[in-house]
């Protein structure tokens, strides 16, 4: 008997289940503070490229039109989505955000391997390498 491949026939433009979300479905969507205070947007998620675990968000905010814009890495488990909202809590408050470790348009990959531990201190959770 030969084997069906049954996979073919499902649907591959699904972005969004009760306890999964895809990637692009993420990007965009709104991060609050623990003031209720709208913060930012995620503007990308930065996975882990031999465990495939979600490190961190990268929140974006300030500038103008996309322009000057801060990003702010910040480690996943930071983030509780709320439904109410349909975004993105964190346990603090845009001031105490900016004043976290963020890196520019300019920089490179190496940010990352420079300030990862930096992060995941001033956030005050394990890193996601543990």
């Amino acid at each position: 008997m030969l084997h069906q491949d049954t996979t073919s026939h499902r649907d591959a433009s699904v972005r969004e289940t009760s306890a999964l979300i895809a990637s692009d479905k993420v990007e965009g969507t709104s991060v609050y503070g623990a003031d209720g205070k709208h913060i930012g947007s995620i503007e990308r998620v930065i996975l882990e490229k031999r465990g495939g675990r979600v490190a961190y968000a990268v929140l974006s905010f300030g500038g103008f039109l996309g322009l000057g814009q801060d990003h702010y890495p910040l480690p996943w488990e930071k983030l509780t989505y709320d439904e109410s909202l349909d975004g993105y809590r964190i346990d603090l408050t845009r001031d105490q955000i900016e004043n976290a470790p963020r890196y520019a348009e300019r920089d490179d990959e190496s940010w990352y391997r420079e300030n990862s531990r930096r992060v995941n201190d001033y956030y005050g959770v394990p890193p996601f390498w543990m």
